[in-house]
């Protein structure tokens, strides 16, 4: 039995260093060249609610323009660390999210962004009460909602879906830029992570 216990042990510590070694060669792969992007295969772990790719539609509203602005500035609270203006960032989204007017669409993107928003400002609301830790573990529910959002509602600037191999089996984020900042590490690994998807 303790031999098992041994070999168990041995190859968890493998899987810990590989994962850790994956992701610091990324780092170097990506300051070197432009990562090639496409090798990432997608399924429900990263952070897509569809198997099937949607297409990310051309034109925004205002609205959903200012939940963007609003996702953007908790984003970076939490790159840097920041709990208290993640706390305050977390009720401005809630705030932008519970406004978004979807009249001109149409039944089902009503009934789906109605769905996609009553979640995503729970997640919002929670992250304005919370420590970073708890912040973190809410704003990727919050990043596939707001992702989602964006399939429906469009964007009128290039969006960078960005992966990180490493936070809870792997989470998503969406960023105005290439360059990787990751929310979920902050300083601890703030370049941990990849360009999964380009949402133009």
């Amino acid at each position: 039995m303790s031999k098992l216990k041994s070999t168990l042990g041995i190859v968890a510590i493998a899987f810990i260093t590989l994962t850790v070694m994956s992701c610091k060669d990324n780092n170097k792969d990506q300051n070197k060249t432009d990562v090639d992007h496409s090798e990432m295969n997608h399924d429900n772990s990263d952070g897509n609610h569809d198997s099937d790719k949607k297409d990310m539609a051309m034109s925004g509203n205002g609205n959903s323009e200012a939940i963007l602005n609003d996702y953007f500035n908790l984003k970076d609270a939490l790159v840097a660390d920041d709990n208290a203006k993640a706390k305050e960032l977390g009720a401005s989204l809630a705030t932008s999210l519970g406004k978004l007017d979807v009249s001109s669409y149409t039944d089902t993107q009503k009934t789906d962004l109605k769905d996609i928003i009553e979640d995503t400002v729970e997640h919002a609301e929670h992250i304005s009460e919370s420590d970073i830790a708890h912040q973190r573990e809410h704003f990727k529910i919050l990043s596939e909602g707001v992702t989602d959002m964006v399939a429906i509602t469009g964007t009128k600037n290039t969006l960078y879906q960005q992966f990180c191999p490493m936070y809870d089996g792997g989470s998503n984020w969406l960023s105005r830029s290439k360059d990787v900042k990751n929310p979920y590490y902050g300083s601890k690994m703030l370049t941990c992570g990849k360009v999964q998807n380009e949402i133009n």
